[in-house]
């Protein structure tokens, strides 16, 4: 469906900051815009009070966000992953904590609709089409590889004892997706959330996203249903012929254009209200003043160029994956991608990062009041940044232009638990 034309919409500021002249006008967009709307409207009071975002989470599983990506024959909507990253910026505008909460709940998905069986995909793809949501247990302190959740038997029951941070989602999630070693190899487990000895801990102390409950998960003597190990892997063997690199990394991509956007709103919102310019003597309006005006046009720009390479690198992998369908992907096929990810991940961090310090231009010392949290764009920004280092990709980017060598990171390769031996 086309934009309604200037007659019908005359120009003004706060349409021109919405830029939804320029991405991503359609049903899709359109549809959740009211959701969106609701959740930026309280994005400010959650972020001062520190309040976990428990309602916004339930408008977005009611609106039926979390099953855009599944399939329709399990019960989803089956839409491309552009559509959806699509919709990943706007709501990351609304409140970049958001996207981060289901950050992992997508990856699952993506995850089965790359691995799974035809049993677990209708056993978990049709749990998630009606409503569930998974976070994640992965990640340790210590190391990337180690594992020191641990899944024994005791008298015939299987049960987890141990720890695990940056349990991203996890607050929010209705089961948890584990790694764990049960003595033989490392192996995923999905574990109910409200199962006896589970503990979940809003102890995350980053100085941004800060209600992505992305702190501790404990499991004290967890039962567990063994049907519900779904996955073995060699977790010292690098991840290939998989998109799961490239999606963690543009949904990240997709939210800080989300936060570019946002710092542009904001900008253009404080000077058209303001009535006074630093510098220049009595009342005048800083939206005339060509100075500011000049900022506003570097944060059109740079929210311009974020969303670009975000819809871009969606482009690229919705390729990959149809190519993938057709039977026309080669290891090859993979590595590019994955180089092509690191290389949008470079400027959309550095230019997301510009616009957040240049949001404080417009207003001067009365930009940096706490009732407008300002900082927690630069805050948020940084935070998603620091996952999966840019620094360490830029060198990855480099070797294989010198030398054709692909990168080495080492997340695992996942093959079903019935194929395990």
């Amino acid at each position: 469906m086309s934009a309604p034309s200037s007659h019908d919409n005359p120009p003004h500021a706060a349409g021109l900051a919405d830029a939804a002249q320029l991405f991503d006008d359609n049903a899709l967009t359109r549809r959740f815009a009211p959701v969106f709307a609701r959740i930026a409207e309280g994005a400010v009071h959650r972020e001062r009070h520190r309040e976990l975002a428990y309602e916004p989470v339930e408008w977005l599983r009611e609106a039926g966000y979390t099953k855009l990506r599944v399939p329709t024959q399990y019960g989803g909507e089956g839409v491309s992953l552009s559509e959806f990253l699509g919709l990943v910026t706007r709501l990351g505008e609304a409140d970049s904590n958001l996207p981060q909460i289901l950050r992992v709940h997508g990856g699952f998905i993506e995850s089965l609709l790359e691995y799974g069986d035809d049993a677990l995909r209708d056993r978990w793809l049709t749990r998630v089409a009606q409503g569930q949501i998974i976070g994640g247990a992965v990640a340790e302190r210590t190391a990337v590889t180690n594992n020191s959740l641990r899944l024994t038997q005791t008298d015939g029951a299987w049960h987890l004892d141990g720890e695990k941070y940056y349990t991203t989602g996890t607050l929010y999630a209705d089961w948890v997706d584990v790694t764990a070693h049960d003595g033989e190899s490392d192996l995923r487990v999905l574990v109910k959330t409200d199962t006896p000895g589970l503990e979940r801990i809003d102890d995350w102390d980053g100085f941004g996203q800060r209600l992505t409950g992305s702190g501790t998960t404990r499991f004290n003597h967890v039962p567990i249903s063994r049907e519900n190990v779904y996955r073995r892997y060699d977790a010292s063997a690098p991840r290939r012929n998989s998109v799961l690199t490239s999606y963690y990394q543009a949904l990240h991509i997709a939210n800080l254009a989300g936060i570019s956007r946002a710092a542009l709103r904001d900008a253009v919102a404080f000077a058209q209200a303001k009535t006074r310019t630093f510098g220049i003597p009595g009342e005048s309006s800083p939206r005339d003043n060509p100075l500011v005006q000049r900022v506003v046009g570097r944060l059109a720009s740079l929210a311009y160029s974020t969303q670009s390479i975000s819809a871009s690198l969606a482009r690229a992998i919705d390729e990959v994956l149809i190519a993938r369908h057709e039977g026309r992907t080669t290891e090859e096929t993979y590595f590019r991608l994955d180089i092509q990810t690191f290389q949008a991940q470079q400027i959309a961090i550095e230019q997301t990062l510009q616009a957040a310090t240049l949001l404080f231009e417009v207003g001067g010392a009365s930009a940096t009041s706490e009732t407008r949290r300002f900082d927690r764009y630069w805050r948020n920004a940084r935070v998603l940044a620091s996952h999966n280092p840019a620094i360490i990709r830029e060198a990855a980017i480099g070797d294989f232009y010198l030398n054709g060598r692909p990168h080495n990171e080492r997340f695992g390769i996942a093959r079903p638990a019935a194929q395990a031996a």
